[in-house]
C-alpha cells in the first residue's frame, strides 16, 4: 500500500456531490438537491477511510453496514460485489444513502470526523447502489429454495419492504399489502422528492417484484381484508403500520383555516409534484383536510424542528412561500433532525427561531390564521428521555404573524381495534407491543403475528424501521422453520 494511499485523508478533503445552485432551489427545482458522485469522486472519498480495527461507522449505523469493507471495494471498482455487501445488512441502501441522517449516524462517529472531516459514506453508499442497478444488477436468488411458506407483509413502507426482502432471501413467498396506491409508504408520499427522487422507489418496486414479491396495493386491511382472513390464508403476518396518529399539541386556535398538518400537507404536495392524483387516498383522520393552499407571497410559520419540520419549511420555500419561519422550543443544539438539513434550510432564505414555544394559533374575524402566539424559553432540568425541558419565560410573550401554519411536533402509531380484537396488545400510547415475556424478537402477543419499525417503537428513521423488518424476518423465518420440524418429527418416529 501506497504512502499516498494511507495518507489520503491529508491529501484529500471530505467533499460531498455537486448540490442544486440555490437560485434554482427557490425557484422551484424539486430534483434531488445532491447530485452522484462519478467513479473518480467516490474512489476519492472511499479512499479516505481509515479501514479503522473497531468501525465506529459500522457500530453507529442501525443495520451495522460493513462500511469500510465496501468502502475498499469501491476503491477496487468491484461495485457489484460492493452492491452485494451493502444488500447484505441493508434491504435498501439506495434509499438510506439519500435520507439517513449521516452526520448522527455513521459519519457522525467516523474516526475522521474530529478535524479532517468524515468519509462522505451515504454520498459513497448511494454511488454504489446506483451504478449496479444501471449496469444490471440485480440480488441473486438462483441458490434459493423455496420453502412453500407464505406470509402476508402489512404495510409496504421501509420496516414491511425490509421484512419482505429477507423473507424472498429466505425461501418464504412474501405478499404485502398497502392502503396506498404506491409502495414506500412515507417514502414515497413524505419524503419530499428533493430528498429522494420517486424513481428510486419505483426501480426498487421492480427489484423486489424481481424478487417474486407480490404486491396488493390500495387495499386497507381492517376495511377491504380482514386479519382473520389473512391469517385463515398465510402461515405469519408481518405488521409495519408505521406511525400515522397526529400529534397536535392541543394549541387553542389550531382549528383556524390556514392551519395544517405537517404529514397531510406533504403527502398532498408530493402526489402533485411526481404528477399523481392529488385526491388520492387521504391520511386516516384528514379526509376533509387534504386541500393545499397557494403559499406564494405568504408567510408560513412551521412549529417544530425534527427532520418532518425541515422537509416542510423547505417545500413551502420551493412552493414559493415569501418568507417561512420554523419555530423550536430549544435551542438549536437540541434539535432532533438533522444539522445537514437544518443547513440546507438555512440556506435556502429559511429564518429559526429558537427558544420559542407556542401557546395558540391567533385567526381574524374570518377565522383564518393571522398569527402565532409564542412565549421565550430557557433550557432546564433534563426529563425521562434525558432531553433538557424547556422552561417558559415569564413575562416574553409575542405574536409572530403568519398566513399558514404548518404543525410538525411529529406522529404516534395507532393499535386499531382490528389488531386487538386478535388479542394483538398495545402500549398506552399506540405502540404495538413485540418481543419480550419469552416470545421471538418482533413477536406479538398473536403468535403469528410480527410487528416492527415505527409501529412498535414509534416515529423514527428510516434505517431503524429497515433494520427491524429486516430482524423480524429472521424471527419469522425460525418460527415457521420451528414448525415444519415439529410437524415432520412425529412422521419420522
Amino acid at each position: 500500500m501506497s504512502r499516498k494511499h494511507i495518507f489520503q485523508f491529508l491529501e484529500l478533503p471530505r467533499e460531498m456531490p455537486r448540490r442544486i445552485p440555490i437560485e434554482l432551489r427557490t425557484a422551484g427545482d424539486w430534483g434531488e438537491l445532491y447530485g452522484r458522485f462519478g467513479h473518480a469522486e467516490a474512489d476519492h472519498q472511499a479512499g479516505r477511510c481509515l479501514d479503522c480495527g473497531n468501525p465506529y461507522c459500522s457500530w453507529k449505523c442501525p443495520v451495522h453496514n460493513a462500511i469500510p469493507q465496501w468502502l475498499q471495494l469501491v476503491q477496487e471498482n468491484r461495485i457489484h460485489e460492493a452492491a452485494e455487501l451493502c444488500h447484505s445488512t441493508n434491504p435498501l441502501p439506495e434509499v438510506c444513502g439519500r435520507v439517513c441522517p449521516q452526520d448522527r449516524l455513521c459519519e457522525g462517529s467516523c474516526t475522521l470526523n474530529d478535524g479532517f472531516g468524515a468519509v462522505t459514506i451515504g454520498a459513497v453508499e448511494k454511488y454504489i447502489t446506483d451504478t449496479a442497478f444501471a449496469e444490471g444488477w440485480r440480488p441473486d436468488l438462483s441458490d434459493v429454495v423455496a420453502t412453500g411458506h407464505r406470509v402476508a407483509v402489512v404495510g409496504a413502507g421501509p420496516a414491511g419492504i425490509a421484512c419482505a426482502d429477507r423473507l424472498a432471501r429466505a425461501g418464504i413467498q412474501a405478499v404485502v399489502y398497502d392502503r396506498y396506491e404506491q409502495i414506500g409508504g412515507l417514502l414515497q408520499f413524505g419524503i419530499p422528492t428533493f430528498k429522494l427522487d420517486k424513481s428510486v422507489i419505483t426501480l426498487r418496486r421492480q427489484v423486489l417484484e424481481g424478487m417474486g414479491i407480490q404486491f396488493r396495493l390500495g387495499v386497507e386491511v381492517g376495511r377491504d381484508v380482514s386479519m382473520d382472513q389473512l391469517l385463515a390464508e398465510y402461515d405469519a403476518v408481518f405488521l409495519g403500520t408505521g406511525a400515522y396518529r397526529y400529534t397536535d399539541g392541543g394549541l387553542p386556535g389550531q382549528d383556524a383555516h390556514g392551519v395544517l398538518p405537517a404529514l397531510p400537507f406533504l403527502v398532498q404536495n408530493g402526489r402533485v409534484v411526481t404528477g399523481q392524483e392529488p385526491g388520492g387516498r387521504p391520511i386516516a383522520g384528514w379526509e376533509d383536510r387534504i386541500a393545499l393552499p397557494d403559499l406564494r407571497g405568504r408567510h408560513v410559520v412551521v412549529l417544530g424542528g425534527g427532520d418532518t419540520g425541515m422537509d416542510c419549511v423547505r417545500s413551502a420555500i420551493r412552493l414559493g412561500a415569501g418568507k417561512v419561519t420554523c419555530a423550536y422550543r430549544r435551542d438549536e443544539a437540541s434539535m432532533p433532525g438533522s444539522a445537514r438539513e437544518v443547513g440546507n434550510a438555512r440556506e435556502e432564505g429559511v429564518r429559526f427561531l429558537f427558544n420559542r414555544q407556542p401557546l395558540a394559533i391567533e385567526a381574524d374575524a374570518q377565522d383564518r390564521v393571522s398569527g402565532v402566539r409564542m412565549v421565550e424559553t430557557t433550557l432546564g432540568e433534563p426529563d425521562a428521555r434525558g432531553r433538557r425541558n424547556a422552561v417558559p419565560l415569564e413575562g416574553s410573550e409575542s405574536l409572530i404573524e403568519a398566513d399558514v401554519v404548518i404543525i410538525a411536533f411529529g406522529f404516534s402509531p395507532d393499535v386499531p381495534e382490528w389488531m386487538t380484537a386478535l388479542g394483538i396488545e398495545g402500549t398506552p400510547n399506540g405502540r404495538i407491543v413485540a418481543g419480550g415475556g419469552g416470545r421471538l424478537a418482533y413477536q406479538t402477543t398473536h403468535p403469528r403475528v410480527f410487528a416492527g419499525g415505527d409501529a412498535v417503537r414509534g416515529a423514527d428513521l428510516v434505517v431503524t424501521a429497515v433494520a427491524e423488518g429486516r430482524d423480524a424476518a429472521q424471527s419469522i423465518a425460525t418460527l415457521l422453520a420451528s414448525q415444519a420440524i415439529a410437524q415432520v418429527e412425529p412422521a419420522a418416529a
